[in-house]
């Protein structure tokens, strides 16, 4: 297996912390709230993110950055308001996701870059939006 491109590798971190940022303040919602939908739901889809990452990190024997967003996620005053927020992380995420696979042309990385994409777009972001129209 031949080793990452640099740009390969920025990539994969840029990944791994951005999925760290989204677990950690999911989980802080919950720790604010309770265990709310759909935070308790997408919380967990981002461990599997994560794992999924970590796996690449694994494959490619790179050493894997700890999440430094603990202790540093924002607190929210409503849960409308961390709806809403969610809803724009999503969709950057979108963003995120897109220039990421244009750093590679490998198809495992690609498949996971897609797989994130496709659940934040598909599953993650419909159920902020459902969220933030319950709390309107």
């Amino acid at each position: 297996m031949t080793a990452l491109t640099a740009a390969e590798v920025a990539a994969l971190h840029e990944a791994l912390d951005d999925e760290y940022h989204a677990w950690t303040t999911y989980d802080q919602v919950l720790a604010d709230f309770g265990d709310v939908r759909p935070f308790s739901n997408i919380r967990e889809a981002e461990a599997r993110h994560i794992e999924a990452l970590l796996n690449l990190f694994r494959r490619y024997d790179l050493d894997a950055p700890p999440n430094q967003w603990a202790g540093q996620a924002r607190r929210y005053g409503t849960l409308h308001e961390a709806c809403a927020d969610a809803v724009a992380a999503e969709i950057a995420n979108a963003a995120l996701y897109d220039r990421l696979m244009a750093s590679t042309r490998r198809a495992d990385l690609l498949a996971v870059f897609g797989n994130l994409r496709e659940a934040s777009q598909e599953r993650h972001l419909p159920a902020f939006r459902r969220c933030v129209a319950r709390r309107a």
